[in-house]
């Protein structure tokens, strides 16, 4: 659980035999604050933490107040930081061995029912090692490290991470950057770097659409191919990409890429003229009969 010095984002990333861990553990508000709240959880520490933040406690001010009303805080292990970077971090003498936490400029790293009592300053020292790293790829790379030392000792099941932006928004479901769940697998960190590949992937193809709508050709295309090399096994995403390259001077090679969609997923072909009859997609009358007939 982290704040970003450079972008002041906001983030918890969670691994844990434990099924839908991230229902439970990760929370955080864009521009407010990010709360990991796990061992023997209660939730609650996760929406009124944000709140209290919110109001302009500190994370050190937040964790005390809650824990002070908590009749079984000994049982808790909880982590949070607000958008000044300020870190607090409490493990309960009752959380099961090995229970522990790490924390440095900006974060904490936390584990509990763990193999090893390295668990958690592996992760620390992962995280600061990486700096370099945007940020969810850094979050997870602690992950990494924590399962290398050892991780939980009942094995592994679930993974999640959310991450929000360091500006307040009016809603405080706005400002979600990352936000990724792995319920059930034998490796989640494995599939959690995969889901987030491929959120990079469409994140470049969003960059591409912006880029096409203010004329800027050149650096669409550019775009569009950064997208489409993270996830080239993506048809959907292909299939958008050749429909947005029908307006630029690569029309040949989106033709091409559309073509061989409809060949792998009939389906599209379908779903293309139920578009242009629905005027949902501007598609010009040549294209459509060079590709349907």
């Amino acid at each position: 659980m982290a704040r970003d010095a450079k972008t002041g984002h906001l983030g918890v990333a969670v691994q844990s035999h434990y099924f839908s861990v991230g229902s439970v553990v990760t929370w955080a508000r864009a521009g407010v604050g990010a709360v990991a709240t796990q061992a023997m959880a209660e939730v609650s520490y996760g929406p009124l933490g944000l709140d209290l933040m919110a109001s302009g406690k500190s994370a050190k001010e937040t964790l005390e107040r809650l824990l002070k009303k908590d009749k079984k805080r000994e049982t808790r292990q909880v982590a949070m930081v607000d958008r000044r970077g300020r870190v607090a971090a409490r493990t309960g003498s009752q959380c099961i061995p090995f229970a522990g936490s790490a924390s440095g400029e900006g974060y904490s790293c936390q584990g509990n029912i763990m193999r090893s009592p390295r668990v958690w300053t592996a992760m620390g020292s992962a995280y600061e090692r990486n700096e370099g790293m945007p940020f969810p790829e850094r979050l997870v790379s602690a992950l990494e490290a924590g399962e290398r030392a050892g991780g939980d000792a009942r094995g592994r099941q679930s993974s999640a991470i959310l991450v929000v932006d360091g500006r307040r928004r009016p809603a405080p479901w706005e400002g979600r950057v990352v936000e990724l769940r792995v319920e059930d697998n034998p490796e989640p960190n494995v599939e959690l770097k995969r889901l987030l590949r491929y959120q990079r992937g469409y994140e470049w193809v969003d960059k591409g659409d912006n880029y096409l709508s203010s004329k800027k050709y050149k650096d669409a295309l550019n775009a569009y191919a950064a997208g489409l090399r993270l996830v080239p096994e993506v048809r959907e995403l292909k299939y958008w990409v050749g429909l947005s390259m029908l307006k630029t001077r690569e029309r040949r090679k989106g033709l091409g890429m559309l073509r061989e969609v409809f060949k792998e997923e009939p389906e599209w072909a379908e779903i293309t003229k139920r578009m242009a009859k629905a005027r949902t997609f501007a598609i010009d009358r040549r294209s459509l009969e060079e590709l349907l007939g």
